[in-house]
This record gives structure tokens, C-alpha cells and sequence, in this order.
């Protein structure tokens, strides 16, 4: 390994760099002289730097010497002590000792100044790259809440995140994962709030992954979690700055990735999947009647193909005659039976729905509209499929785009084709079974040691006033219990609620003025 003592002089410490990064054509060297008489040399990658923090904050800065120090001799060995304290007005820059450290440096963006007669390499801060603005979530649409969505650099994320929760209990630690890429990962809590335990186990977890490459958050969720074969997430992934500092505040750890727009949060409950920001920005009531609608359409993304296939072809009894005789009618010139219908038109549409993912923006709503109704009622004109059946699996898809969590979607969607099969073979039978099977694997899941469908089981009170309803926030004055947080006071225990309680009616038209003075 080469160390620092065996690069003593400038051309060496040249002909190490060069090694390195010199055979790419993006790679700058320019040398120059420090207060007009010490060789230097300054490398940087051109296209990850800012030349204009280069020529002035830098270059200009260290080729001239300062008129406090024209009178001076300054000797080589004062040379390093001079240029960091006394000539760069940069605040981003560091002595550094370890010419591993100088290379890491130049291909993250910064840039390395060696000088003549300096025995360590000065490492510049220089990073400036292209980058999208702060723009709505695209995977997470907003009606009242923050318009603000995470995009690709760390730095600018974690900046989000510190406006948003301006503590200085939050903690941001960081670790480089990735061979190759060597990506930044934060790990993100509130000291003296998140377990010590979990940070510790999250930061074990990170540190044990072993690959070359870390291009998204998504690469780190499939090395950490419980579960590597379960189709249900045990990590909760979003865009949103504010539903993080949210998690924060409930005792969760968050990590991000450097290039990643997404952040993990851990751990996760099944609950969460199925809630949203706006339940808490709104009234109790009508946010608490949204979630059991959400849960509704749900449960209609799961069983609803699965039961009508049991019921036609095993329980027709089970539905009213006059429905019964009109679903026969219907069906009357299909060839299939049902369970061929149901997962005919199950794959068609699954396949029209990723067409519609992977087309073009601009044709993607089109197509989508255009092919359900177009390829649905060529489908019954044709015999292909019954009217009913078109119906059910509209009702099915409307219902896991109420889902809004995608990745949660996606797990109840590949789940209802081993319920369908399950339907056409055993009716009703196979359908019970199959979500018996369904619940033992959520009872059989954890995340990070947490029971995945907390706090329902075991059954948690504080986090029950959360789960099918949104209770009033004056109820929820303690933490889920589920974190084990080092404090669970979330309110004031003192604090009057609800607030109506410590208010008088102060216009209140029915009073005299000689009664409010009172």
C-alpha cells in the first residue's frame, strides 16, 4: 500500500495521481505556482467541479500571497500551516495524510492540491453537479400537505430533512457501502428518542452488506430486511421529507443513498402501507371513513376475483336468483369456465397496466383509458369474456390504486392468483384456506424484531387508536409502545384536551358586553 512518506517529493506524489485517474480525458491537472515561487499542482475530474470556485476562491486565492504575509519568509515547513489557515478563504478543506483518501477525493467530485515542499495533499471541497429541482413527489401525490420531494443528491436530502426537523438531537451518521461505487449512506434518528439497540442493529445490518455496487435505496431494502421471500414489504420507502421527520419523531431510523430520490424507513408495521400524510393534516372524521375505504378497496384487490370465481362455478346458491340467472346469461357464450375467464383477463390487464408504467409520459394516460375500454368491450362483443367478469376485475384494479403504497400493491396483486387457482379448484374452501395461509405468514413476518401486524398483534392500545381509524392527535399523546422509545411522551400530559375545553366564546352574539367584560 502506498503511504505518504514514500510520496516525499512533488513528482512523485504526480506520478501517484496519474497512475490512478490520468488515462481518463475528463481528468485535469494544472500546474501552477503558490505565492509565485513553490510548484504546485492541482487535479480535479472538469466535469464534477465548479471552474469558477476553482479560479477564484482557490487559484487566485493561493497564487497570490496575501498582503499580510508580504513581508514575511515564509519557510516550507510554515508552508502547509500558511495555505490552510491563513490563505484559503474556503472553508471546505482538509489536510489530508493517506493518498487512498486523495483518490476517493477527485472521483467524488473534490479536488486535491499538492504543493512542493508540503507532505500532505490539501483536499477542496469542489463538488458541483447537475441537478434536478425540488418538485412534487411523483409516487406519492399530495392534496394538503408539502409539495417537497426528495431528489437524487444526499446532501440537498438530508438539508430537507434538517429544515424540517431543526433538533439538535437529530443525528446523521455516515458509511460508504459499495465497492465500486462507494456510495454515502446516512443513517438517520434522534438521539435520546430512537432505541440505541435498533440504531445499532440497523447499522450492523449495513455495515455487514459486501457488494460492488449500490445505485438505489432499493439495493440496500433487499439486504437488510427480515424476510427475503415474503411478497410484503418489511421496509417502508417514500419521497417525502416530511413523512420521514414523521417516522423520526416516532423513534424509526431512516437511511438514505446518495443518487437515490427514495428513503428507507425501518421498521415498518403493515399499517403503514395504508396510510398517508393526509390522514393527520385533516379531521379525524373524515380522514378515519377515507382509511376504511382504503382498507375496503383493499380488501377488494385481494379476494374479489377469487370469491367470484368460487361462487360461480361452485356456489351459485350463495347470490340472489334474479343476479344469478342474469351472470348465467352473461356467460352464456363464453367457452371458458370461470377460472380460465378470471385470470385470462387478470394477465391481460396486468400486462396493460406495465405497458402503461413503461410508455411515454404523454401516451401512457391514453393508452390506459383507451385499451380498458376498448379491449373490454371488443372482449364481451367477442364472447371472450361476460360482462360480469369485465366488471370484477375493473372493481379489482380501481382497488389496488387505492393502495398508496405501490410496493404493498404489488404484493396483494401477485397474491391473487394463487387465490384464484385456489377458487377454481376448492370454491369457498380454497379462498378460506388461502388467507389463512395469507395471515399466518403477516403473524409469521417481523421487521427489525417488530411484529409485522403491530400493534393489532399483539395488541398494543396506544397503537390501536391509529390502525382502522385515525384518532384525534389529543388522544394519541404517547408514542407507539411497539419502538420501545426512550421517551414516550409525544404530548403534554398536562395539556387540557381537546383544546375547545381551555377556549371561551369570545364573540358569542347571545352575550351582553357587560357579561364578557366579566
Amino acid at each position: 500500500m502506498t503511504t505518504t512518506n514514500s510520496l516525499a517529493s512533488l513528482e512523485d506524489k504526480i506520478a501517484f495521481i496519474n497512475g490512478q485517474c490520468g488515462e481518463n480525458d475528463d481528468f485535469s491537472m494544472r500546474p501552477f505556482h503558490v505565492f509565485g515561487r513553490h510548484p504546485a499542482v492541482l487535479f480535479c475530474f472538469s466535469n464534477m467541479v465548479d471552474p469558477s470556485m476553482l479560479n477564484k476562491d482557490i487559484l487566485k486565492a493561493v497564487m497570490y500571497l496575501p498582503p499580510h504575509l508580504a513581508n514575511e519568509d515564509i519557510p516550507p515547513e510554515r508552508l502547509e500551516h500558511v495555505l490552510v489557515n491563513d490563505v484559503l478563504y474556503y472553508s471546505l478543506a482538509r489536510l489530508e495524510k493517506k493518498p487512498a483518501k486523495w483518490i476517493d477525493g477527485l472521483i467524488r467530485g473534490q479536488s486535491v492540491l499538492v504543493v512542493e515542499g508540503v507532505k500532505d495533499a490539501i483536499v477542496l471541497e469542489t463538488r458541483h453537479i447537475e441537478k434536478r429541482g425540488i418538485e412534487q413527489p411523483a409516487t406519492e401525490q399530495v392534496i394538503r400537505g408539502p409539495r417537497e420531494g426528495f431528489i437524487e443528491p444526499l446532501g440537498t436530502n438530508l438539508s430537507l430533512i434538517r429544515y424540517r426537523l431543526q433538533s439538535p438531537d437529530l443525528r446523521i451518521n455516515m458509511m460508504e457501502i459499495g465497492r465500486r461505487t462507494q456510495s454515502s449512506v446516512a443513517v438517520c434518528y434522534i438521539e435520546g428518542l430512537t432505541n440505541p439497540d435498533l440504531v445499532a442493529e440497523v447499522k450492523k445490518r449495513l455495515s455487514n452488506i459486501d457488494t460492488d455496487i449500490i445505485l438505489d435505496t432499493g439495493y440496500l431494502e433487499q439486504f437488510i430486511e427480515d424476510n427475503h421471500i415474503s411478497p410484503f414489504p418489511q421496509v417502508q420507502n417514500t419521497e417525502r421529507p416530511d413523512k420521514v421527520v414523521a417516522n423520526l419523531a416516532e423513534g424509526r431510523v431512516a437511511i438514505l443513498v446518495d443518487g437515490s430520490p427514495l428513503a428507507l424507513i425501518v421498521p415498518t408495521v403493515f399499517s403503514q402501507f395504508y396510510q398517508t400524510v393526509e390522514d393527520y393534516t385533516e379531521r379525524f372524521l373524515l380522514m378515519s371513513a377515507v382509511r376504511m375505504a382504503r382498507l375496503v378497496a383493499l380488501m377488494f384487490s385481494l379476494v374479489f376475483p377469487s370469491l367470484y370465481v368460487a361462487i360461480i362455478s361452485f356456489n351459485p346458491e350463495l347470490i340472489p336468483t334474479e343476479f344469478a340467472v342474469a351472470v348465467a346469461g352473461g356467460r352464456a357464450g363464453v367457452p371458458f369456465p370461470a377460472v380460465v375467464e378470471v385470470l385470462i383477463m387478470e394477465i391481460s390487464m396486468e400486462v396493460l397496466r406495465e405497458a402503461t408504467i413503461r410508455l411515454p409520459q404523454q401516451v401512457g394516460g391514453a393508452l390506459s383509458i383507451v385499451g380498458v375500454l376498448v379491449i373490454g368491450q371488443a372482449a364481451v362483443a367477442a364472447g371472450f369474456a361476460s360482462p360480469i367478469t369485465v366488471v370484477i376485475i375493473a372493481l379489482t384494479t380501481i382497488g389496488s390504486f387505492a393502495t398508496p403504497a405501490y410496493n404493498a400493491a404489488l404484493a396483494l396483486r401477485l397474491l391473487r392468483f394463487p387465490l384464484i387457482f385456489m377458487a377454481g379448484i376448492f370454491g369457498l374452501y380454497g379462498v378460506m384456506i388461502g388467507l389463512i395461509l395469507i395471515a399466518n405468514h403477516l403473524l409469521s413476518l417481523k421487521s427489525f424484531g417488530i411484529p409485522y401486524l403491530s400493534p393489532l398483534v399483539p395488541g398494543i392500545f396506544q397503537g390501536l387508536k391509529d390502525l382502522l381509524i385515525r384518532g384525534p392527535l389529543w388522544w394519541m399523546n404517547k408514542r407507539p409502545g411497539l419502538l420501545q422509545t426512550l421517551d414516550s411522551e409525544r404530548q403534554n400530559p398536562k395539556m387540557v384536551t381537546p383544546p375547545r375545553k381551555t377556549s371561551k366564546d369570545i364573540l358569542d352574539p347571545n352575550k351582553s358586553m357587560d357579561e364578557k367584560e366579566r
